[in-house]
C-alpha cells in the first residue's frame, strides 16, 4: 500500500469514526425531544422492529407508540467503543445512563446499547441497536440482588440481559483460580468488541426492559 492510499484509508477511518460516534449522540437527541422521524433516519431503510416489523416508517410509529408512556427523559452517553469488521460494517457498545418520567413515578436506568454499523453510499447508519438493561428502578431504592429490574408503579421484577454478551462475566463467577491463569494477548486495533465477546450471540431481549 502506497503512501497515499494509507493516508487515505486513514482519513476514511477516523470519517468513520466521527460518523458513528454522532449516530449515538443524534439517537439520544431525537430520543429525548420525541423527533422520531430523525431518528429513523438513522438507521437503515430496512431496520428490523420489535413486533417482526420492518422499516423506518414501523420504527417511528414503535417508539412514537412507546414513548407516549413518559412525559420525559434524560438519556446520557458514558462510553463509546467501537470496531469495525470491514470498511462497510462495524460494531460498537454504548454505555448510557438515563432518568425517565412516567407521570407519577421517576425511573433510573443504567444500561448499554450493544449496536452494529453499516455504511450505505458513504453514510453510516445503525443495522442494529441491542439494549441490555441492568437497572430500572426508583433512584431513591437501591435493586440489591440479581433482579434489578423493577419499574416504580409496575409490577416488573426481572433481570436484565446486561451480562449475557460477555462470556467473561460467566467465567469470572465460575473460576476461582481465573487470576492465575496467563493474560491472552492485547486484541488487534479496532478488533476489541471481537475478542472480548469471542464470538457470543447476541441477547435475545423484550426492548422495554425484561428478558
Amino acid at each position: 500500500m502506497s503512501e497515499l492510499e494509507t493516508l487515505t484509508a486513514q482519513v476514511e477511518r477516523l470519517d468513520a469514526l466521527d460518523q458513528i460516534r454522532q449516530l449515538a449522540a443524534k439517537y439520544t437527541l431525537a430520543l429525548d425531544m420525541r423527533d422520531f422521524d430523525a431518528m429513523a433516519n438513522l438507521f437503515v431503510e430496512d431496520v428490523g422492529v420489535p413486533g417482526k416489523q420492518r422499516g423506518r416508517q414501523a420504527m417511528k410509529r414503535w417508539y412514537a407508540e412507546t414513548m407516549r408512556e413518559s412525559p420525559g427523559s434524560f438519556h446520557g452517553i458514558n462510553g463509546h467503543i467501537i470496531d469495525f469488521e470491514s470498511t462497510d460494517l462495524g460494531s460498537g457498545i454504548v454505555y448510557s445512563r438515563n432518568d425517565l418520567d412516567l407521570g407519577e413515578h421517576w425511573m433510573h436506568e443504567l444500561m448499554i446499547y450493544l449496536d452494529r454499523y453499516e455504511r450505505r453510499e458513504g453514510v453510516w447508519y445503525f443495522q442494529r441497536r441491542t439494549p441490555l438493561y441492568w437497572v430500572h428502578t426508583d433512584p431513591n431504592v437501591a435493586p440489591l440482588g440479581e433482579a434489578k429490574l423493577r419499574p416504580p408503579g409496575r409490577d416488573v421484577i426481572a433481570r436484565g440481559a446486561y451480562h449475557d454478551a460477555f462470556p467473561s462475566w460467566a467465567e469470572f463467577w465460575d473460576n476461582t483460580e481465573i487470576g492465575e491463569e496467563p493474560v491472552r494477548p492485547p486484541a488487534q486495533l479496532y478488533r476489541f468488541l471481537e475478542t472480548f465477546r469471542r464470538g457470543a450471540e447476541v441477547p435475545r431481549v423484550n426492548p422495554k426492559g425484561s428478558r
